[in-house]
């Protein structure tokens, strides 16, 4: 039995790792900026829940000691270049510093597919060269003595996710759907495959100094994703693909709407790569699972009810 300090415990992968792990019965410490985020998992057997800011290193300091392995799912997708900075760089290199110094030095990072060290400053949105950023810090480490294990996803979906559902949600609304982005491919993989990779990993002492692809087992197009929301909502609507200039101009006026964006230009940049597999790393097959697609699980939550929920109402909570 291990104990665990769940980092992003409360978020939309995290609470699905919480359920995991909480059916190996292993002993979880889930620190958040407020107990209220953690509403949804709380209430899971062997899972304490703290106030704390991660961001602080004394902080991460403190929280180790008692641990067997951390696991960091911290992540955000929008943001300034500061924000990314402090989320995807700064923490990472923090968390490290702080398991080499408490003696916790098994680490389990997510990541995202198309970061890596070497694109550090290469990649072509905010997002993946600061995830690539802190790999880099993250392996720097390793010298040191950190097990690390690297975990590189597609875009992930899920009951809760906000990226299938952004999609029905939509076409809802909308007669039709203008797309920017629309031939950007991705291989999307199930949130329950995920947490299972996450598990396997703390289980597998032998998966420490590697780094797995978390991919399903299709390769579809974003329009080809939007069709499949709309067609398992029952409300499919004609997608029409916009020209990079009026995508850029959509995804601008997404920014500037009230709360959290549904869509910015960064997501746009990190569409310029490929979101599938590169078949150079071993892949979720090596981890002992065989992934299951979007069209086998996404009729069941995204068909009818919870309609009365509003776009921003749905993709606005943090």
């Amino acid at each position: 039995m291990k104990r665990v300090l769940l980092l992003g415990g409360t978020g939309f992968v995290g609470r699905h790792v919480c359920e995991r792990l909480a059916r190996l019965h292993w002993p979880m410490t889930v620190p958040t900026r407020r107990a209220a985020h953690a509403s949804l998992v709380q209430h899971l057997p062997h899972l304490t829940v703290l106030e704390a800011d991660v961001h602080d290193e004394a902080t991460l300091r403190r929280l180790l000691p008692g641990h067997d392995a951390v696991v960091n799912l911290v992540a955000i997708l929008h943001g300034t270049e500061a924000a990314f900075e402090r989320t995807h760089v700064e923490l990472p290199a923090k968390l490290a510093r702080a398991c080499l110094t408490t003696g916790v030095k098994r680490l389990v990072h997510l990541s995202a597919l198309g970061a890596e060290a070497a694109a550090a400053q290469s990649a072509p949105s905010r997002y993946l060269r600061s995830k690539s950023r802190g790999e880099a810090a993250l392996q720097a480490a390793v010298a040191e003595g950190l097990q690390l294990t690297v975990l590189r996803p597609s875009v992930i979906f899920g009951a809760d996710d906000r990226f299938l559902n952004l999609f029905a949600a939509l076409q809802r609304v909308f007669p039709l759907l203008p797309l920017a982005g629309a031939q950007a491919r991705f291989q999307p993989v199930w949130v329950e495959d995920v947490a299972q990779a996450v598990a396997h990993c703390l289980q597998d002492a032998r998966t420490a100094g590697q780094t797995y692809e978390l991919c399903g087992p299709s390769v579809y197009t974003l329009k080809e994703l939007v069709q499949l929301a709309g067609r398992a909502a029952g409300v499919a609507r004609p997608v029409i693909g916009l020209p990079m200039v009026l995508g850029r101009l959509q995804a601008l006026l997404m920014e500037w709407a009230p709360g959290q964006p549904l869509m910015s230009r960064d997501n746009l940049d990190s569409m310029r790569v490929d979101n599938v597999a590169s078949g150079r790393l071993p892949g979720i097959a090596a981890l002992g699972i065989t992934p299951t697609g979007p069209t086998a699980v996404a009729p069941a939550y995204l068909g009818p009810g919870d309609r009365h929920l509003t776009l921003r109402s749905r993709y606005s909570r943090r």
